[in-house]
C-alpha cells in the first residue's frame, strides 16, 4: 500500500483554519511533548476543537477524504469476513470493496502497523478516508451486526449455566463476547450491551406463546429490542441471569428480585431484575443503573438543566431554600422525581449543613452526602431509617418516599422541628397530594404547617435536534388535543422524521413539565377550613399557577415536543 503523502503539518492547518490561536497550540504541543501524547488526544481532550473539524484537519493533512459517516450503517456482508471486535479495536468502519480494494474510514491515518495488520489478516489493499471516532462507534452501534450475531447465536444455543468469577462480576466487551464460547452467556451480554449503547433505562424479556419478546425503555417508551427469540431460549436464558442475580433457578411459581454488577468499558454499571411468573413463562424486566456516567451528571446537576418553565423554576428555587419545611415532588414511577430531588440537594448543598438521605435503593452517589439504602429484610424501613437519622443532627433530609402513615408523621414532624424535608409521593397532581395525606389519616393541621411546596412532574420525549422538521398542524389531532384549530395554524409544530442519532425513533431525551403549587397562607387557610377542590384550583391559577397540560401545550408550541407525545403523558383538557 502506498503511504500517503503528508502535504503540510497538522499545526499548520489547524492555525489556517483559525480553529485555535497560536498560543494555545503552542501550549498544547509542549504538553504533547511533555506526556508523549498525541497532539489530537491533548486537543479533544481540552475541548479546544471538535472532534469533526479536528478529523477534517488531519484528512488534509494526509491528502485523504473526509467522510462524515451520517446515518451509516456497515454492510452487513462485511460482518462475516471481518470480525466486529477488529472493527472497535483499531477502530475503523469498513465502507465498500471493489476492484481488489477494501475501502476503510479510520480516525488515525498514521497507525501503518494496524493497516498493515489488517491487510495481511484480510489479504486485500486498503484504501483509507478519515472520519470521527463518534461516527464510527455509532455506525458500529447503529449497524445489523448484533442482529446477525443473535441469529446466529440462537442457531446453536443450547441448556448452559455459567458460573460467575470471584468477584462476582462479568467483565463485558466486545471481544469478550466473541472469546466466550457459551452461546447463553453470548446472549444475555449481547443484549445489555445493546441496551447500554441505546442508553436504555430497562430491559424487558416477555414469553409468549410461541416467541420471546425483548423490548428497551428508552425516554420512557418500550422499543422492540430485535428479532423474536424461539420459546426454546427462554429456560436458558432466565437461568443465566438467575445466576448472575443470586437468585433461586429451580423456583419459578413466585416472584423474585435480585441484583448484579457488571464491569464494562472501564466503568461499573449496575441491574436490577425482577422476575414474575406468567402464563407461559416467567417474564423478566431488568433496570438498567449506569452510576459512574449518571453520577458524573448527578455531580454537575442543577436544576436548569431538567427543562422546567422558567416561572415553575423560580418558585422552587425560593422554596428549596427556606430554612425549613416540606418539599413535595410528585408523580408516577419514571417521572423524574428523583432526578430533581438531586438536583436540588445540589443547589442547596453547602460545607456548612449536614445533609442524609434514605432511599429505596440509594441510585446515584454524591459526595458529601449520607445517604442510606433502605433494607426491609432487615427492618430497616423509611420509618425507622428516618429516627435514627434525625439523631445525627441533620440540617436537611431527603427521604426517598413516603409511602405510609408513620412515615409521614416523623417527615412531617421534622420539618416541623426545624429541617427542611425533600421527599415524593405518588399522586396525580399537586392537589391530589392533600387527600393523599388526609387518606393516610394524618392530622390535616401538621401537614398544612410543614407544607412548603408541592411540584408535581411529569417527563415528554424532546423531538430529535438532527432530524426536526417543520409539519403542518392537523385538524384531527388539535381537536382530539383539546386545542383550537384556527388558532393552531398560527404556530409551526415539529416532528422528528428519525435519523441516525435518535437510532430512527425522531425522538432524544426528555424534558419535565411541572405543575407547581406555592403552599403559602392563604392556601393554607383553604385547606384547613376544609374549602372545596375547585375553590383551592381558582385560587392557586389566581396566583400564577399553570396546570401539567397547559406547561405541556407551551413546550410543543417552542418546538420541543410534539401534541401526540403530550398527550401520552397528560389529561387532555380544553385549553383553547
Amino acid at each position: 500500500m502506498a503511504t500517503p503523502v503528508k502535504r503540510t503539518s497538522l499545526e499548520e492547518i489547524l492555525l489556517k483554519h483559525e480553529l485555535l490561536s497560536p498560543t494555545q497550540l503552542s501550549e498544547c504541543m509542549q504538553r504533547a511533548e511533555s506526556t508523549a501524547t498525541p497532539l489530537r488526544e491533548i486537543l479533544l481532550e481540552e475541548g479546544l476543537v471538535k472532534e469533526e473539524p479536528l478529523a477534517r484537519a488531519i484528512a488534509e493533512q494526509f491528502g485523504l477524504p473526509f467522510e462524515p459517516l451520517h446515518e451509516f450503517r456497515v454492510d452487513p456482508d462485511f460482518f462475516s469476513t471481518i470480525p466486529v471486535e477488529w472493527m472497535h479495536r483499531q477502530p475503523f468502519a469498513p465502507l465498500s470493496s471493489q476492484d481488489g480494494f477494501l475501502t476503510i474510514a479510520v480516525t488515525d491515518p498514521q497507525n501503518l502497523r494496524a493497516i498493515d495488520e489488517l491487510e495481511l489478516l484480510l489479504g486485500q489493499e486498503v484504501r483509507l478516508v478519515v472520519t470521527t471516532k463518534t461516527a464510527i462507534e455509532d455506525g458500529l452501534a447503529a449497524s445489523e451486526g448484533n442482529k446477525q450475531a443473535l441469529t446466529r447465536i440462537q442457531a446453536e444455543l443450547h441448556p448452559v449455566l455459567v458460573k460467575e468469577d470471584d468477584k462476582g462480576e462479568e467483565i463485558l466487551s466486545v471481544e469478550s463476547i466473541s472469546r466466550d464460547q457459551s452461546p447463553v452467556v453470548k446472549l444475555v451480554d449481547t443484549i445489555i450491551l445493546s441496551a447500554l449503547q441505546k442508553h436504555a433505562s430497562d430491559i424487558h424479556i416477555e414469553p409468549n406463546e410461541n416467541s420471546i419478546e425483548v423490548k428497551f425503555r428508552i425516554d420512557g417508551v418500550l422499543y422492540p429490542a430485535m428479532e423474536p427469540l424461539a420459546p426454546s431460549v427462554h429456560s436458558s436464558l432466565i437461568s443465566r441471569l438467575k445466576i448472575m442475580s443470586e437468585l433461586d433457578i429451580s423456583e419459578r411459581r413466585i416472584p423474585q428480585d435480585g441484583r448484579f454488577k457488571l464491569h464494562v468499558e472501564k466503568r461499573t454499571v449496575d441491574f436490577r431484575v425482577s422476575i414474575l411468573p406468567s402464563v407461559f413463562a416467567e417474564s423478566i424486566v431488568i433496570r438498567v443503573l449506569d452510576k459512574s456516567s449518571i453520577t458524573t451528571g448527578v455531580g454537575g446537576l442543577n436544576l436548569d438543566v431538567m427543562g422546567y418553565p422558567p416561572e415553575d423554576l423560580r418558585r422552587f428555587r425560593r422554596a428549596i431554600t427556606r430554612p425549613y419545611g416540606m418539599v413535595l415532588v410528585t408523580g408516577p414511577t419514571g417521572s423524574g422525581k428523583t432526578t430533581t430531588l438531586y438536583g436540588a440537594l445540589n443547589e442547596v448543598h453547602s460545607p456548612e449543613d449536614k445533609i442524609i438521605t434514605i432511599e429505596d435503593p440509594v441510585e446515584y452517589q454524591l459526595g458529601g452526602i449520607v445517604q442510606i439504602p433502605v433494607n426491609e429484610k432487615k427492618g430497616l424501613t423509611f420509618a425507622r431509617g428516618l429516627r435514627s437519622i434525625l439523631r445525627h443532627d441533620p440540617d436537611k433530609i431527603m427521604v426517598g418516599e413516603i409511602r405510609d402513615a408513620e412515615t409521614a408523621q416523623i417527615a412531617i414532624q421534622s420539618a416541623l422541628t426545624g429541617h427542611l424535608v425533600f421527599t415524593t409521593v405518588h399522586a396525580n397532581n399537586a392537589f391530589d397530594v392533600i387527600s393523599r395525606f388526609v387518606n393516610m389519616g394524618i392530622e390535616r393541621f401538621n401537614f398544612v404547617s410543614s407544607l412548603s411546596c408541592i411540584l408535581a412532574q411529569r417527563l415528554v420525549r424532546a423531538i430529535c435536534p438532527y432530524c426536526k422538521v417543520p409539519v403542518p398542524a392537523d385538524p384531527d389531532l388539535c381537536r382530539d388535543s383539546g386545542i383550537d384549530y384556527e388558532r393552531a395554524k398560527t404556530y409551526t409544530f415539529y416532528e422528528g422524521k428519525g435519523c441516525h442519532e435518535c437510532n430512527g425513533l425522531g425522538f432524544k431525551g426528555r424534558r419535565a413539565i411541572t405543575e407547581f403549587l406555592d403552599v403559602n397562607e392563604s392556601i393554607k387557610e383553604m385547606i384547613l377550613t376544609e374549602r372545596t377542590s375547585s375553590e383551592i384550583h381558582n385560587a392557586a391559577f389566581a396566583q400564577g399557577m399553570t396546570t401539567l397540560r397547559q406547561n405541556a401545550v407551551q413546550k410543543v408550541i417552542r418546538g420541543e415536543t410534539t401534541l401526540r407525545e403530550i398527550n401520552r403523558v397528560t389529561p387532555i383538557e380544553d385549553i383553547g
